[in-house]
């Protein structure tokens, strides 16, 4: 008797993986037909059409039912982007980014909206609150902090005035690459990042580069952009960076911190989607400022331990009105229809004299 060569097995396992993508296809557009329907009801009811508690729930519950052998990060992953391509026959979601196409802002609206959506590449932040309160976008999305380098000061000034509140967080893993042209550090003249970039990468600049010049541009894909016009130029960028422009990673993961983390907020209108329901794991953000008198500061945190409420984050900014005055950014853990939380925040309003809720939203890991 002839047993069957690996070759014949190879075929017949490949032969079952066709036949397992038709059913699958097939699934996949029934579901999307169903999605359409769903889409038809909410634009006949006014609802809104991306609800990101729903998208967690769904891909919650089909993670605990995952028996392997894929793991649950990559099964939520594939129903997101199931999810996100089925959403866009409702009705494509458009977000705002900081551009060009591969920065690290762009990722993490991907990694939030799913690949489906309809990204409107911003040159600053300014221009991505702006689009998004003007309606141009339906959600923005922006950078909040670095676990190097803190805080980005520009999106915290800009939240004090803008219309819109957070929804949604990312946090996103950031790697520094440096890419060029050419596929060597020789003759490098100058290297472009985005400033919380540059200072994200220092040490290693300062000992494999001490010589090139280091030159702020508005984001790191602009400065990988950049590169790609001049071999003696260089840019901090992401490998998605390098794919879209055509570079070389000369150097991979050259950020001073292994673990360097940037959390990104994702924005919209309160009438485009309203405040998420508490999810059980949540942070409320909030600004406010306080007579300038002694203990004012002290006393805001007076009513968080009285009600048992946890502090995760306290920023200052200043307010510029030359008088020495400054507001407070506070991420507090916990979500505003919880008592505690409700009564905490009720009695911080009365200590204040001025109070703004930034957002109430899931913490993502």
């Amino acid at each position: 008797m002839t047993l069957p060569s690996q070759s014949d097995a190879l075929g017949a396992l490949r032969v079952q993986i066709d036949a397992l993508d038709q059913q699958l296809l097939a699934l996949l557009n029934q579901r999307a037909r169903v999605a359409e329907q769903v889409g038809d009801i909410k634009r006949a009811e006014g609802s809104p059409f991306f609800r990101p508690d729903r998208v967690a729930q769904v891909i919650e519950k089909i993670q605990s039912a995952n028996k392997g052998p894929l793991l649950n990060q990559h099964v939520g992953s594939i129903w997101r982007e199931i999810m996100s391509a089925c959403q866009a026959l409702e009705a494509p979601q458009r977000v705002a980014v900081l551009g060009p196409q591969g920065t690290f802002c762009e990722q993490a609206a991907i990694e939030f909206f799913g690949g489906a959506a309809n990204l409107i590449y911003c040159a600053n932040f300014d221009e991505v609150f702006h689009a998004t309160a003007a309606g141009t976008a339906q959600f923005g999305v922006v950078g909040m902090e670095n676990s190097t380098e803190g805080v980005v000061a520009r999106s915290l000034d800009l939240f004090l005035r803008s219309p819109v509140h957070v929804v949604g967080e990312v946090s996103l893993l950031i790697r520094h690459n440096l890419l060029r042209q050419l596929n060597h550090l020789d003759g490098i003249e100058v290297v472009m990042a985005h400033p919380q970039a540059l200072a994200q990468c220092q040490n290693w600049l300062t000992q494999h580069l001490p010589n090139a010049e280091r030159r702020a541009v508005s984001s790191n894909a602009e400065g990988a952009r950049l590169a790609a016009e001049n071999p003696a130029w260089a840019g901090l960028a992401s490998e998605r960076a390098a794919a879209q422009f055509g570079l070389h990673i000369v150097a991979h993961a050259i950020q001073d911190e292994a673990y360097n983390r940037t959390r990104f907020a994702v924005i919209t209108l309160p009438q485009t989607l309203a405040m998420p329901p508490a999810s059980g794991r949540d942070c409320t953000s909030l600004v406010v400022s306080v007579p300038n008198r002694p203990g004012a500061v002290h006393d805001l945190l007076v009513p968080l331990k009285n009600n048992g409420v946890s502090m995760t984050r306290f920023e200052s900014r200043p307010a510029k009105s030359g008088q020495w005055e400054y507001y407070f950014y506070i991420d507090l853990a916990g979500h505003p229809s919880q008592p505690n939380v409700a009564a905490a925040l009720q009695e911080l309003q009365g200590l204040c004299a001025f109070y703004k809720v930034l957002g109430a939203y899931p913490v993502t890991e």
